[in-house]
């Protein structure tokens, strides 16, 4: 049986090669899969993907007629996947719904500290001699408002983390939250969280409702000066919104481990090259904007369970088993 792999760097590849099955003939690509490289999966059963790979209905039509049967995502999120497509051309779909909720928490928790006490400006001061603590003003944790959208593992996770600060902490959810209780995290209105936080963290799935649910209209609605952090998915916010929200003043901060044209650009190399991307340029001129490369997930511990929970989910397809973690249209 064939298995194909794209998106697969070096690291990806070394936790695969632990779990996936010895007998199966494993094919790993570098590239990410769109129409240009998907003749390389002609033949194999199963194709692994990863979060920024095209999974359009005119790659499907391609898999499907090259004989492929099942696709093993390696992500949490499957907004990137035409799932109605995918069934009706016989493609069955397998996530991996959660790898290291704590990696994405901590992460997020660092990106706040680090914005908040410029470190990463600390860091560059130092090596150049320079310990002037002029503009490095930061302010206390404890007694702020946070908000939180999204109530899943990760976004409680960040709420029990900030109440250890002395936070309060509000979550909105679409779907009560009895944990959030118990945690003392206020489940509330969405305008509740831009008029109430002082930080505010994303941490929800993207869908036609969430779609760019930071926009010029809500940004007008925050704190000036409100802290932003996304290490949930891109398309969360309107980044040409967060362009304007940071030169009028009233985004204070901004931290960011996703974007939402981010396929053309992480994971790769660029440094030799001039981006393209005018707007994501623009947000790198920003002093109070700190962005890392999607890595909130990157831990060994969650490639680890991603590379199980693929070679779970590629098993129990083979025998056909029920696929606990299959996601349908």
């Amino acid at each position: 049986m064939k298995v194909v792999v794209y998106s697969s760097k070096l690291y990806d590849k070394q936790a695969l090669c632990r779990t996936l099955d010895p007998q199966w003939q494993v094919v790993y690509f570098e590239a990410a899969l769109d129409l240009n490289t998907v003749p390389g999966a002609h033949g194999a059963e199963v194709v692994s993907v990863f979060v920024n790979d095209r999974l359009d209905e005119p790659v499907l039509q391609q898999l499907a007629a090259g004989g492929t049967k099942m696709l093993a995502l390696r992500c949490a999120g499957f907004n990137h996947v035409d799932l109605q497509a995918a069934q009706q051309l016989g493609i069955r779909v397998a996530r991996v719904p959660a790898y290291s909720p704590y990696a994405v928490a901590e992460h997020t928790i660092g990106l706040m500290l680090a914005l908040n006490r410029k470190l990463y400006r600390a860091y560059n001061r130092v090596r150049e001699g320079n310990f002037s603590l002029n503009g490095m003003l930061g302010f206390d944790m404890y007694g702020k408002t946070v908000g939180i959208i999204g109530a899943g593992k990760i976004g409680r996770l960040v709420g029990k983390m900030l109440k250890a600060f002395g936070c309060r902490v509000l979550v909105y959810d679409p779907y009560e939250c009895s944990v959030c209780k118990q945690l003392g995290i206020e489940q509330v209105q969405l305008d509740e969280i831009w008029e109430q936080s002082d930080i505010i963290s994303l941490h929800c799935p993207l869908t036609p409702e969430t779609d760019h649910v930071i926009n010029a209209d809500t940004i007008a609605k925050m704190k000036r000066g409100v802290m932003l952090i996304n290490t949930g998915r891109g398309a969360l916010m309107d980044t040409e919104a967060l362009v304007n929200g940071l030169k009028s003043k009233q985004i204070g901060y901004l931290g960011l481990d996703v974007y939402e044209k981010e396929g053309a650009l992480f994971f790769e190399d660029h440094s030799c090259e001039i981006i393209q991307d005018d707007l994501f340029e623009r947000l790198l001129t920003f002093h109070n904007v700190l962005i890392t490369g999607h890595q909130a997930y990157f831990t060994e511990e969650a490639l680890n369970h991603i590379a199980e929970t693929t070679s779970d989910n590629i098993r129990a397809y083979l025998a056909d088993e029920i696929m606990q973690n299959e996601v349908k249209a």
